[in-house]
């Protein structure tokens, strides 16, 4: 098993945040962006952090940036390419990166030492919850890179399950916490105006 901290994360802002009507990566929760507080969580977790957005985003002065490898923005399976290739053949390189969403606050604070259980060297290792998969946050090995970018050559090739159901993978389980208004799903996603009111409640009321 590889130590936990061997991993860099890459926190996947390249979306266009339809259903919020703006980025989603750059709203304000609490004193700080929704993306930082994203950061602040992995930080402890992982080798280092980026940020899969594009050149001369707002959030560079933050994190370094990943800008995705497409031009046409085909979703998050683009913002996972852009880790693998950054890293396949660094110094060093690791067996596999860590990828988040940017809108996910309350990751759990174990989530790569638990995933990092599971990894070998040609396994993708998703999290999941409540018995449903989060395949964005998950372990990719760097070895997937060649696969994933000749696969994003077809513009049918976009759902990350797709992918997924090319390679070895599993699954890790991670229980709810409580929450203000009861349990909380810990990989809670920010969609809506709703959700964030939620999200700023739960940080006020002390997240985990």
């Amino acid at each position: 098993m590889a130590e936990p901290t061997a991993f860099p994360a890459v926190i996947l802002a390249g979306g266009l945040s339809r259903r919020m009507g703006h980025d989603k990566a750059l709203i304000q929760l609490g004193q700080m962006p929704l993306a930082l507080h994203v950061a602040a969580r992995l930080a402890p977790q992982v080798k280092s952090l980026h940020l899969n957005a594009p050149q001369g985003y707002a959030l560079t002065g933050n994190l370094p940036i990943l800008p995705d490898p497409r031009p046409d923005r085909p979703g998050p399976l683009a913002g996972v390419l852009a880790g693998l290739k950054a890293f396949i053949d660094s110094p060093g390189a690791p067996t596999h990166i860590l990828t988040v969403p940017c809108d996910t606050p309350f990751l759990p604070l174990d989530l790569v030492r638990r995933l990092a259980g599971q990894a070998d060297p040609g396994t993708i290792v998703m999290a999941a919850s409540a018995g449903r998969s989060h395949p964005v946050t998950a372990l990719w090995p760097v070895r997937l890179a060649e696969d994933l970018e000749t696969w994003l050559n077809d513009p049918a090739h976009r759902r990350v399950f797709d992918f997924i159901a090319r390679h070895p993978a599993r699954t890790v389980e991670f229980p709810f916490f409580d929450g203000p208004f009861g349990p909380i799903d810990p990989f809670f996603n920010i969609n809506t105006p709703e959700d964030l009111a939620l999200a700023r409640t739960i940080l006020e009321r002390g997240a985990p």
